[in-house]
Order: structure tokens, then sequence, then C-alpha cells
């Protein structure tokens, strides 16, 4: 698909260079960095909502049930390892 956009003339030149020093077309060079961005934004927005959930205290049902997942793991997993 072909699009048409401005851009300022010091990264249309700094975007030449780069294409012409790795031998691709400016579009593959925009398309890269589209592509890193909106990977970024994704990363950016699941980070977000970790931290949203993460934020709020923990409830006593979530507590019971990470203190029962400890337990089983010391008479499970721990009691197999020499200390």
């Amino acid at each position: 698909m072909k699009i048409a956009i401005s851009i300022p003339e010091s990264i249309f030149r700094d975007v030449k260079k780069v294409a012409e020093k790795q031998k691709r077309s400016r579009s593959e060079i925009f398309v890269e960095a589209v592509r890193e961005y909106l990977t970024k934004l994704e990363s950016r927005r699941i980070f977000d909502s970790l931290n949203e959930v993460y934020a709020a205290p923990e409830t006593e049902e979530e507590r019971d049930a990470r203190r029962s997942e400890l337990d089983l793991y010391k008479r499970t997993v721990l009691k197999r390892e020499e200390w």
C-alpha cells in the first residue's frame, strides 16, 4: 500500500543516508521504525496494565491462594532438595 506523508527535511535526509548505507529502501526503514514503535506502544500498554493490577492491595483470597501454593512448594520441591 502506498501513502503520502509529510516529514521534516532533516529526518528525510537521515533516513535516506541509513537506507543507502544499509542498501535498503526508505520504505523498509520507515516500516521497521513503525513496527518498533507499535511494539513499544504495546509493551507500554502491558506494563501499565500490570502496574494497575499490582497497585491494588492483595485480597484475602489472593493471600490464601499464595500461601497454599507456597506450602505445596515447600512440601514437594523443597522436600526433595538437600540443604
